[in-house]
């Protein structure tokens, strides 16, 4: 059970952050936080095809984060309801681990430092 669900949070992790790793949908998604836009006004707007487009779209519908709603000929994107706190508090958890890695080598760093500059002292008398 344990193993289903951390699979399933880590293809979360992996669908959203694959959907953030091109500037595009990033993008994208910024322009969707403004107001909801037709995949042909999304083309347009980053210079693009419309089947160019409807791929990026189909990665963010993917991971969830945008939907798509077609009325008539024009499909309409909008964000979707999942937000990324899971994904953030993944960042923040590592970001935690990393600053603390550089404290500790800042430490060590501060440590040579004043070494050096005693030994330096030492070696001159």
């Amino acid at each position: 059970m344990l193993y289903q669900m951390v699979n399933h949070f880590s293809a979360r992790l992996d669908a959203s952050f694959a959907a953030l790793s091109d500037a595009t949908r990033r993008g994208v998604l910024e322009q969707l936080g403004r107001s909801d836009a037709s995949i042909t006004d999304l083309a347009e707007k980053f210079h693009m095809t419309l089947a160019g487009m409807m791929k990026h779209v189909g990665v963010l519908e993917q991971a969830k984060l945008v939907r798509t709603e077609k009325v008539g000929r024009v499909r309409t994107c909008k964000l979707g309801a999942r937000r990324l706190d899971e994904e953030s508090a993944w960042l923040a958890r590592h970001r935690q681990l990393w600053e603390s890695r550089f404290d500790e080598l800042d430490n060590v760093v501060e440590e040579l430092k004043h070494k050096e500059t005693a030994d330096g002292r030492k070696t001159k008398r």
